[in-house]
């Protein structure tokens, strides 16, 4: 493809600012205003400054932050993939000659008008030398989630090349958010991901679902298109909106051409396009630049999903199977809350390491009916709070006595007395008694004796039973039935897992 200079007609005098940036033939209209200050241009022109301003640097910290990748290579023989005989250590350097030829070639396989100008030079040095790190993690991640993204690509009869705009956006980071809302693979946008089918609630983000949200950047990708029918003002309106790419076109005097519009668009998208043609050559040319997968570990094929049918937390989750909180949070970004609202009608997806899956599905009735330590401590709050609460104001009725009373509340003539403080049993029409219905939370008065004596449930002694393990049973079943925890008897027994053999003794105290 051949390129030119940016020229303006001479009647505007700062046309020579725009000089160095190259854009394709006929893009630049001869009404086009110049409205941008001189210190602007340069930085414009500048690629460094371009790539800087880009969200791609934010991202590609937060994959560098993924705590699975394994300090090895993808399965692969690096010796055989070597086959430039770089040094382990060797950063390549091309000429811009280099890098025309590759993106051309790669141009001529593709719908998408690829292209190489210094900002996509800036983009290739950012992947290739200053983060060579995340951009192997990238690769490793490429693995997980490019098959899934070419088939729903292919559904909705895109260009597949479309698979590294996510890693433009997310660093194919599954947990990705940035500073603006953004959330996802795709970084969809609240509003934006509403609109097509992505529910957000207090305790789902659907956003953050690979598959739900591929679905949508599809269907998004696919209107764009029929709007602009550019794949660069696709890209454009994808990462600032059509609103903004629709004002920077009328802006350049109304040419439909990503190049001409460039310098109206924000900062951010202006280097968006380049980014998406510099991953794109970098992920065909990896191997030309001495970068090679790493393995993404549990990431790649070590989970699993299984579906939930009633509500459950994680915390649950984490004491009844194993699972550590860590997994549950990374592999299920999208249950904000870590509560999963999954019922019989409308079960949810719940990914594990693959390990835990059978686990799951051998406990999940017991699960569900789990309490787990967060939850038993907050049932005793309640119950302590609606003990003090349940109190009530009852006024004599003539004829009434303390005995009517007392029978009518099935509360003793004792307990009402000490409630109000009374010394005898003579009562007045009008007189205001202080009834407890749970029979008096602050102290209980004794029937047979009728003095007052504080409750001792706090203060008495616990005692010890044992329970001799019975062939199919667990920790989380032996818990339901002596209404403690798991990490209740792990504590009393010492244990430092969840295994359990036929006819273990345990110690289980009340």
């Amino acid at each position: 493809m051949k390129y030119v200079h940016l020229v303006f007609i001479l009647l505007f005098p700062f046309a020579s600012l725009f000089a160095q940036v190259n854009v394709p033939d006929n893009s630049v209209p001869d009404s086009l205003e110049v409205e941008l200050e001189e210190q602007e241009i340069k930085d414009l022109n500048s690629g460094k400054a371009v790539v800087d301003e880009s969200a791609v640097m934010e991202m590609l910290d937060l994959v560098g932050s993924i705590s699975y990748f394994k300090d090895v290579y993808l399965d692969i023989d690096t010796a055989v993939m070597n086959i430039y005989d770089y040094d382990k250590d060797e950063v390549p350097l091309f000429d811009d000659s280099i890098y025309q030829q590759r993106i051309e070639a790669l141009a001529r396989k593709t719908t998408i008008p690829l292209i190489f100008n210094s900002h996509v030079k800036s983009f290739i040095e950012l992947y290739s030398v200053r983060r060579r790190q995340q951009s192997s993690r990238m690769l490793g991640l490429s693995y997980v989630y490019f098959p899934m993204f070419e088939e729903y690509l292919s559904q909705y009869n895109l260009p597949l090349e479309l698979k590294y705009l996510a890693m433009v956006e997310s660093a194919l980071n599954p947990t990705a958010g940035s500073k603006a809302g953004a959330k996802g693979l795709w970084q969809f946008m609240l509003g934006t991901g509403k609109y097509y089918g992505l529910r957000v609630t207090t305790l789902v983000d659907e956003r953050y679902d690979p598959m739900k949200e591929t679905v949508a950047a599809c269907q998004y990708l696919q209107s764009l298109y029929a709007r602009y029918e550019d794949w660069f003002l696709v890209l454009a309106a994808y990462n600032s909106g059509p609103g903004t790419v629709n004002k920077a076109i009328m802006r350049a005097g109304g040419v439909r051409n990503y190049w001409a519009i460039w310098p109206y668009l924000p900062k951010e998208t202006r280097g968006y396009v380049p980014a998406f043609i510099a991953v794109t050559y970098l992920m065909n040319y990896s191997t030309e630049h001495n970068l090679y997968p790493v393995n993404p570990g549990l990431l790649l094929h070590g989970t699993d999903t299984v579906l939930v049918h009633d509500r459950v937390g994680f915390d649950q989750i984490n004491e009844c199977i194993g699972v550590s909180m860590q997994d549950l949070v990374f592999f299920n970004p999208q249950y904000t809350k870590r509560i999963i609202p999954g019922s019989k009608d409308y079960p949810y997806v719940l990914r594990l390491p693959m390990k835990y899956c059978l686990r799951f599905a051998q406990l999940e009735d017991s699960l569900y009916a789990y309490k787990s330590k967060a939850v038993v401590k907050q049932e005793i709050i309640e119950k302590k709070v609606e003990a003090m609460s349940d109190s009530f104001v009852h006024v004599v009725k003539k004829g009434e006595s303390l005995a009517s009373i007392a029978r009518k509340y099935h509360v003793s003539v004792s307990n009402i007395k000490h409630w109000n403080h009374l010394k005898r049993e003579t009562i007045h029409v009008g007189q205001r008694l202080t009834i407890y219905r749970s029979g008096s939370p602050m102290a209980q008065v004794s029937k047979s004796t009728g003095k007052s004596q504080k409750a001792k449930s706090s203060v008495t002694t616990p005692t010890v039973k044992t329970h001799v393990v019975k062939k199919g049973e667990t920790l989380a079943s032996i818990s339901k039935k002596y209404h403690c925890t798991v990490a209740d008897l792990k504590k009393w027994n010492g244990l430092k897992s969840n295994n359990l053999k036929v006819g273990q003794k345990l110690k289980i105290k009340k």
